[in-house]
């Protein structure tokens, strides 16, 4: 079994190309939630629905949210009525959030929804929120303490950043499932998501952190910085304000204690050493997923890495 953390469009990317090496029915993911929020009295989880909406084929390449094509009709009627429109939400897409706040209102946990909708775009690999429990990702700033959608979307990243903030996290639990898949992995992946509100969110779960130190699986992780900044968002902002290295091996220092792996773009190949010197294997490769055969071509390479020749 191979299990990916992931967030995000890096996250997603990716495991199209994985889903091409690799049976699906092979694959875990374990999605981070820290981005979830209510909007509009509907639940809405980013990370999960961009995770099902790519491997379904129906996201909106375009944007890096939503479903392709998808009109906002209803968006258009709510902000007549006086609502905030920062948060823009597809007709297409509401239909999700309604489906999943109705199933929530139900009694259904956050995961078993999630296995609903996984199961409805027809898809056959595990799809795992790091928690039923809400945990909800917090920028502090000069101008206050923001939700993370608010701040990279409503305030598109202006703030500075102080310090980033997991409310909840200390009461959440792992998901069902999440804590035994890390346990008995093959392999575990960390996508080239964000480090600090992606990967980081999923590490704040108490017991998912200590499961990395617990497995027999190898753990590799793809570089989300190529070049001194990220590909997509502004883990560069989060970085700098935690007086992290906005490189490669700054990730690398942050994943430092349970890493076996890191994977590196050939831009930073001249990094290798100085993460090397941290007593973490690098391999270095082309991560820039331009096009189907580039995404394949890297699942694989970090595959190889972790020691799975066989796929």
């Amino acid at each position: 079994m191979i299990v990916v953390l992931a967030g995000g469009v890096g996250a997603a990317r990716f495991l199209q190309g994985l889903v091409q090496v690799v049976p699906q029915e092979e694959i875990t993911v374990i999605t981070n939630t820290g981005d979830d929020r209510v909007f509009y009295g509907l639940n809405v989880s980013p990370d999960t629905d961009i995770v099902m909406y790519t491997l379904a084929g129906i996201v909106d390449e375009k944007n890096g949210w939503g479903i392709r094509g998808d009109t906002f009709h209803t968006m258009e009627q709510l902000t007549s009525y006086g609502h905030e429109d920062w948060f823009a939400l597809g007709d297409r897409d509401l239909a999700t959030h309604i489906h999943r706040t109705a199933r929530l209102r139900e009694g259904k946990s956050l995961s078993e929804v999630a296995d609903e909708l996984r199961a409805h775009f027809g898809l056959k690999l595990r799809i795992l929120p790091m928690s039923d429990q809400p945990v909800a990702t917090h920028i502090q700033t000069p101008a206050g303490l923001f939700h993370f959608e608010e701040y990279m979307v409503q305030r598109r990243c202006s703030d500075e950043v102080q310090d980033v903030v997991f409310v909840g996290a200390k009461e959440a639990k792992p998901a069902p499932g999440v804590l035994e898949a890390l346990k008995t992995a093959d392999a575990i992946l960390l996508a080239p998501s964000n480090p600090i509100v992606s990967i980081g969110s999923i590490l704040a779960v108490p017991g998912i952190h200590d499961a990395l130190h617990e497995t027999s699986g190898m753990i590799v992780a793809v570089s989300p910085i190529v070049g001194g900044a990220p590909i997509k968002g502004p883990a560069d902002k989060l970085m700098r304000g935690l007086h992290m290295d906005v490189s490669a091996v700054g990730v690398a220092r942050h994943y430092r204690d349970f890493l076996d792996v890191m994977v590196i773009d050939t831009r930073d190949a001249h990094l290798a050493e100085a993460i090397e010197d941290l007593g973490i294997p690098t391999s270095v490769t082309n991560t820039i997923m331009s096009d189907s055969q580039a995404k394949a071509e890297l699942a694989r390479h970090v595959l190889r890495a972790a020691g799975l020749d066989n796929w």
